[in-house]
């Protein structure tokens, strides 16, 4: 910002007025046109899935949960996705729940378990987007529903969308189930 009004009253200067500045004060002005600052350190954040997401999630979820049937060979792509994610291999564990997804397209657990993997990989877009499908096709309370709100809700943050957070955060509370109060 000070190399910024430096360059500025530099240039706005005529000849004929930095004729009239001082030979201590026009030295002085280029060292402030020249210098550098050093780069403000940017803090990243990086997404806790287990923390942020899946843990809250079954606390908000406990009571009915809504599951679909799996077939036997994606859930066999689901236990290595899960594995690969577990060793840190996200590309691999999206490229094993991309095929299982092949198999089952409107399975909201895998479109939510990729929205997940985007997420992980700061792919916020992509995250946002699979989690708005899984939500749309899976059931609207319960721990899936949960994890789907949250999951947005972190997309649209790093996406700058922070009142669309704030909705998405509150859309999660309201998946969860709760007793009927007695008479």
């Amino acid at each position: 910002m000070i190399n910024e009004q430096a360059a500025n009253i530099v240039m706005k200067l005529s000849l004929t007025k930095l004729c009239r500045v001082s030979l201590a004060t026009l030295p002085l002005l280029l060292l402030l046109a020249c210098s550098t600052q050093a780069p403000v350190p940017i803090q990243e954040r990086s997404v806790d899935i287990e923390q942020e997401i899946r843990q809250p999630a079954v606390v908000e979820g406990a009571g009915l949960q809504v599951r679909p049937l799996q077939n036997p060979g994606v859930r066999e792509l689901v236990s290595q996705a899960e594995q690969a994610e577990q060793n840190g291999d996200l590309n691999q564990a999206s490229i094993f729940l991309e095929r299982a997804l092949r198999i089952q397209p409107r399975d909201p657990e895998l479109l939510q378990s990729i929205a997940e993997i985007k997420l992980q990989q700061e792919s916020y877009e992509q995250a946002l987007n699979y989690a708005s499908r899984s939500y749309d096709v899976g059931p609207k309370v319960g721990e899936l529903c949960s994890r789907n709100w949250r999951t947005i809700s972190v997309s649209r943050e790093f996406l700058d969308d922070y009142a669309g957070s704030e909705e998405a955060r509150q859309r999660a509370a309201g998946c969860a189930l709760r007793k009927p109060e007695t008479f």
